[in-house]
Parts: C-alpha cells; structure tokens; sequence
C-alpha cells in the first residue's frame, strides 16, 4: 500500500526568513553570550593553583590509581564533586560551599575568595563540569545521549549530533524538556522553521536538557496506516490457516 501524504519544502526548511534579516536588525536582536549554570547532580571537577604546589595539595583531592602487581590501571585523577540537591558541595578544608545557580567563573572566584583565608598567596581555581550531557530522541537519525565537552551546544548542534531530523520530523514543534535548579520541569516549544530561533533565550541548550522531535502529520497517518494493514493481513492470514485446516479435515 502507498503510503499517504507529502512534505513540503517550507515544512522541513531552516531558518525561512533570514535572508530579510537586516544588518541593524540583526544587531539589535544579539543575545548575550550563554554561560552554563551550575545545577544539583553537576558533577565538577576542581583545580586550586599556585607558586607552591604544597601550599594547595590540600585542596586538590585525586582518586588513586589502581596497581595490581607489575600493571597500572589508571593514571590519578582529581576527584569529581556532586553538587547535591541543595546546591552544594564538601570542598576539603574549607567544608559546604553552595554553587547552585553560579557560572563557573562566579564559582571560582567565590572558591578563591574562601581559600584566602588558608593560603598567603592568591590561588588559581579552575571549575571544569564533568557531566555535561543532552539527550536527543524521536524523528532524528540517531537519538542517543551526548556528552558536551566545551559546555556550550546550541538547539542545531544538538541535531545535528543526532545525525538531523528524518523527513517526518516536525520542524516548527521541536519540544526540550527541562529541569531548573528547584527541580521544576518545563517544556519549551521552539519553532526550527523560523529564522528569529536564534535570538531565543533558549537557543542555547543548558546541561540535561531533552530534545524531543515529535513527528508530522504524514508519519502519524502513515504508521496508522500502516499498523491497520498489518491488522488486515494477520487477520487474513489467520482466516487462510483456518480454511486449509478445515478442508484438510474434511478431506
């Protein structure tokens, strides 16, 4: 059976429109540039710095590496920091420090400022995630999840990572479902066919955020389609059997 329906090209068309966009238009619409916040369940790893490595050995806790006779395992590493529900984290000799909600620059320098107080030189602290992740799933080549090591992916990256959107995804409709640092749940809809989704606040995807590609008209009708057919056959099938049972009986 054919299968019903079409996909037009100003359906599955990017950013329709831009050519329009003026050169001042474009300038007063800028966003600022996207900084990752830090969230509960972050993991984050942190390097403290200085002149005098043994005046911050202290603070920079390593996991081990594991020997078994004559072979190593694995080299040491700084060990990672959970950020825990109420947004913070068990820093050595310093103890609680709360980072929700804070770029990883504001971490640092509220991590420096604290570390003052211990050391009698300025240190460097260094605020890397360790988790960085997205997931993208439903009308794309390849939903999967994806870790994002430079912290920083826009909604067309996350796709593309994906391997795209098939022909039947819906392109004005892409949902990404998210979790604030409360752990309140959204979901937001972002129109791909419109040339202005890049000036949204929410182009740029925040660490856990799900993108869902849901599909269009065409795929639903035919998957319906599709699924009654096969319904139809199984039942045909199961009427044939039937009749040759019957009339091999009869025989």
């Amino acid at each position: 059976m054919a299968l019903t329906g079409c996909v037009s090209t100003k359906e599955i068309a990017y950013l329709q429109g831009a050519e329009t966009l003026t050169a001042e238009e474009l300038a007063q619409q800028t966003v600022p540039l996207y900084d990752a916040r830090i969230l509960p369940k972050d993991l984050l790893t942190i390097t403290v710095s200085a002149t005098d490595p043994e005046s911050v050995q202290p603070f920079n806790l390593v996991v081990p590496s594991r020997t078994t006779g004559l072979t190593t395992y694995s080299q040491p590493q700084l060990q990672p920091y959970l950020v825990d529900n109420n947004g913070q984290i068990k820093f050595p000799v310093v103890g609680t420090i709360t980072l929700k909600g804070l770029t990883k620059r504001q971490a640092e320098e509220k991590i420096t400022e604290l570390l003052r107080a211990y050391l009698k030189e300025e240190p460097l602290v260094t605020v890397n995630f360790v988790n960085y992740k997205i997931a993208v799933l439903g009308e794309v080549a390849r939903p999967n999840t994806f870790t994002v090591s430079n912290e920083k992916v826009n909604i067309f990256e996350a796709l593309a990572m994906a391997g795209d959107m098939t022909i039947w995804g819906r392109r004005d409709n892409v949902k990404i479902i998210r979790e604030d640092a409360e752990g309140n749940k959204r979901i937001i809809p972002m129109n791909l066919n419109d040339a202005d989704i890049v000036f949204s606040p929410d182009f740029y995807l925040q660490q856990n955020d799900v993108v869902y590609v849901e599909p269009n008209k065409t795929k639903a009708q035919n998957a319906a389609i599709s699924n009654a057919t096969g319904l139809w056959v199984s039942a045909t099938s199961i009427l044939i059997s039937l009749a040759s049972l019957i009339v091999n009986i009869l025989n």
